[in-house]
């Protein structure tokens, strides 16, 4: 008997769905193991009054996003390129891009 592609493509299909089930699964019962750690660690923070999480070691600007201010990237130099790859991955805070916009509403009026 000759085997069609579509029941192939089902049976592949089908062992998909059961592998993304299992996933889901595991997931489910790895938070409930996970959660005595959680609440431990966010006892800590607390305790200790952290302010941040240290997303990457590379430099100042990139550890703490929220504590950047305009110019940190080019402290070199103003024409200086970026020399860390984590600065790539991650968006300006928001409280800075609000100040790029007001400063280029203002450099408009002004002309």
């Amino acid at each position: 008997m000759a085997r069609r592609k579509s029941n192939i493509f089902f049976l592949y299909f089908a062992i998909l769905f059961v592998l993304a089930g299992l996933m889901f699964t595991h997931a489910h019962f790895r938070k409930r193991a996970d959660m005595p750690a959680l609440l431990q660690k966010r006892e800590m923070v607390k305790q200790l009054e952290l302010t941040d999480l240290c997303l990457f070691t590379d430099a100042r600007y990139t550890r703490h996003p929220s504590m950047a201010d305009l110019n940190t990237p080019f402290q070199d130099y103003p024409l200086s390129f970026e020399h860390f790859p984590s600065a790539s991955l991650i968006p300006p805070p928001p409280h800075l891009l609000k100040k790029v916009s007001v400063i280029s509403v203002s450099v408009r009026e002004k002309k």
